[in-house]
């Protein structure tokens, strides 16, 4: 089968690619790297002739509501024009667990992305996942002020980018859409953010402290810390601990160029 995966270089995105080519399928990685942009719209039509599925897991560069916004919809509009030209039979689309239950940030722009989706002539099918294992280097970075490092307080429940897009790929491949709620993927256990990165500090040989703080400005602020990133009874629970992962990842320490 021949699948399109929009975004096929980033943390998801190239391991749907390996996770397709590995089970004998034909990907078609989609990205400004393999010169098809999603914005402008440029490559599209030739990278979509063919194509039975879209797997979209784009994301644009900024975590800003509106700009996050603007790509999404964007971005969604012309997969499902031109997927809608090309014969395009089922896009499937990644999002975050409780996302809608939020009121601001990032979190609106992918319920945009959802809607957006949906409101396309192709069908949607929709896998909203927890936090990834890889997002917590990125809070560390956003959190860090010289040998402290701050991350928000927040119950989440850690996935691996590589169980999530084995699940995607399992969503595209089944013959039906499941019935019921939207499905949720989630890593095995609950984790502590700040737990976590002391372990990807260690590992990388930083002497840093790490310490959870709320941010007063953040109106998801109390939810996050209350659960609402947490998995839904229905969802799968799949992958390795946050600690696992991490024991089977190299080590890339942390350069004066990152500082």
């Amino acid at each position: 089968m021949r699948i399109a995966v929009a975004g096929a270089t980033g943390r998801v995105g190239r391991h749907v690619v390996d996770v397709l080519e590995a089970r004998g399928h034909d990907a078609v990685p989609m990205s400004r790297a393999n010169g098809v942009d999603v914005i402008t719209g440029a490559g599209l039509a030739e990278a979509l002739t063919g194509a039975d599925i879209i797997i979209d897991v784009a994301t644009g560069p900024s975590p800003d509501e509106q700009a996050a916004t603007e790509f999404f919809t964007t971005a969604t509009r012309n997969l499902q024009e031109a997927g809608s030209r090309a014969g395009v039979r089922l896009v499937v689309v990644v999002s975050i667990i409780h996302a809608d239950q939020l009121a601001g940030g990032y979190s609106v722009a992918v319920v945009a992305h959802e809607q957006a989706a949906l409101a396309g002539p192709i069908p949607v099918r929709i896998l909203r996942a927890a936090q990834f294992h890889e997002f917590v280097e990125q809070l560390m970075a956003w959190g860090r002020q010289g040998e402290m490092v701050y991350v928000p307080r927040m119950r989440t429940q850690l996935v691996a980018a590589r169980t999530v897009a084995e699940a995607l790929v399992d969503l595209a491949l089944a013959a039906e859409a499941p019935a019921g709620p939207i499905p949720e993927i989630a890593g095995p256990r609950e984790e502590n953010l700040a737990a976590a990165a002391t372990l990807l500090a260690a590992q990388r040989g930083e002497t840093v402290k790490v310490e959870e703080v709320r941010n007063p400005d953040d109106p998801d602020a109390e939810a996050n810390e209350n659960g609402v990133l947490l998995p839904s009874p229905h969802a799968t629970l799949a992958g390795p601990t946050f600690e696992e992962w991490l024991d089977q990842a190299p080590i890339r320490r942390r350069t004066n160029a990152e500082s």
